[in-house]
């Protein structure tokens, strides 16, 4: 299979309303895992756990996920972006959590900082960690750490091996530390959206490394980075689930001619080449096997189809796809567990996007794609990548000094109605202490 970057779409990314103490021993040997070799990372030797496969569920405490935007990317000018200290989010988890949990909402995606945490190689300051992780313990809230969001120490060459074995390290230490701090069954997303970044990065010089021409590398050296990070976690806790994040796409022709429909075809599914690269089915000489892939995160938004060279696809065009078969496609494909890692619409379409994303998740289900959980993404409004102005996309708005925010009621409303049909017993009342709002920030 060729390799191809595409031009993934994003909707509420940028700034136009278009895109958008440490505990070092392993745990039993359990019935489904056993060691199988060993990778040498900074020079120590580390036990690499294979496992004969994944639990066959996602195992989510909520079917539905509140994902906080954590890029910590550097900008093509050079600027440090900090989503989770932009957003009030570390000042903020404990209240956060529990605004989330008062809703029903008890699983979470989240973001360890790796430029703030290695202070140097084989150096790790957990400060910024710790607190978001003891808070959510304390509210009995599930998180997805995100291991790497775009953003990467300054001085490291993510073209060298030292990338992927500085990752590595920090990974497992990641694990070590998580394990030190509670028993249960941690999670993790190694790296988000390999495809998108390497597009974004790699070819279209948006973001660090900004480089023309190096997507398909950039991919490459990414997922090696994913699957020693898997390697490295599970030498420390075989427990570990992992989650991938990948934009799911659509891409339609331009033209009749078979030669357009190849064009339009090859470029629609390189969107599975990072996956693949995982899954050991593309380049296996990186490492990649079956027992990489666990739960299937697919990111979807409403620019996520367009014609090949042209613009964005409308829903109710006779281009667009039914979610529900780019689904399980998905699902056909790796037969995994399907988690929806994000979705979500600016401004007023909010409440009518996730009306859309929830019937469509339904009719799948019903036709026995396992779709296990939908991400809303980003739970929090929060200042755009180009100039910070703020992107109204939350459930919850920018916090004021008290870390109060409000809610977003259509949104709420849609949650809470969508909350009762996926999950059993599921009540709702909208908590006193969150200010319903129609539009707008918190002051």
């Amino acid at each position: 299979m060729s390799e191809h970057v595409p031009r993934f779409r994003r909707s509420q990314r940028h700034d136009s309303v278009r895109y958008r103490t440490k505990r070092s021993t392993c745990c039993a040997a359990g019935p489904n895992r056993h060691k199988s070799k060993h990778r040498h990372v900074n020079g120590e030797e580390m036990s690499c756990v294979t496992i004969d496969a994944p639990p066959a569920s996602a195992g989510l405490q909520s079917f539905f996920v509140a994902g906080f935007e954590c890029s910590s990317h550097r900008r093509a000018d050079g600027i440090r972006l900090d989503l989770i200290a932009a957003t009030g989010h570390d000042r903020f988890a404990a209240s956060d959590f529990a605004r989330l949990a008062a809703l029903g909402v008890t699983t979470v995606r989240d973001g360890m900082r790796w430029h703030l945490i290695e202070k140097g190689p084989g150096f790790y300051d957990w400060s910024s960690v710790l607190p978001m992780l003891r808070a959510a313990r304390d509210a009995r809230v599930q998180v997805i750490w995100d291991l790497c969001h775009y953003g990467y120490p300054d001085k490291l060459d993510i073209w060298s091996p030292a990338f992927v074995d500085r990752f590595a390290r920090f990974a497992r230490e990641a694990a070590r530390f998580v394990r030190s701090e509670s028993d249960d069954v941690p999670y993790y997303c190694p790296i988000n959206e390999m495809s998108y970044w390497a597009w974004a990065g790699g070819d279209m010089r948006q973001f660090n490394p900004m480089t023309k021409g190096r997507g398909p590398e950039l991919k490459r050296q990414l997922a090696r980075a994913a699957i020693a990070a898997i390697e490295a976690v599970r030498s420390v806790d075989p427990r570990a689930r992992f989650l991938t994040a990948e934009p799911t796409i659509h891409v339609a022709p331009a033209k009749t001619s078979a030669s357009a429909k190849a064009a339009a075809e090859g470029y629609r599914l390189s969107q599975f080449e990072a996956t693949d690269m995982l899954a050991g089915r593309l380049h296996p000489e990186m490492g990649g096997s079956p027992d990489k892939l666990d739960i299937v995160g697919v990111n979807f938004y409403p620019q996520n189809q367009w014609v090949l060279g042209g613009g964005t696809i409308p829903m109710g065009h006779h281009d667009y796809r039914p979610f529900r078969d780019m689904l399980a496609e998905t699902a056909a494909r790796y037969g995994r567990p399907v988690l929806i890692s994000e979705t979500g619409a600016e401004g007023t379409g909010r409440a009518a996007w996730l009306h859309y994303v929830c019937d469509e998740v339904a009719a799948a289900r019903d036709d026995g794609v396992q779709v296990e959980g939908i991400t809303l993404y980003p739970i929090l409004d929060y200042p755009g990548w180009d100039n910070g102005r703020i992107c109204e996309v939350g459930l919850f708005t920018t916090p004021n000094g008290n870390g109060e925010r409000a809610v977003f009621k259509p949104l709420a409303e849609e949650l809470a109605r969508r909350r009762t049909q996926f999950e059993r017993e599921a009540r709702w009342d909208l908590p006193g202490r969150v200010v319903p709002i129609r539009r707008g920030a918190a002051s």
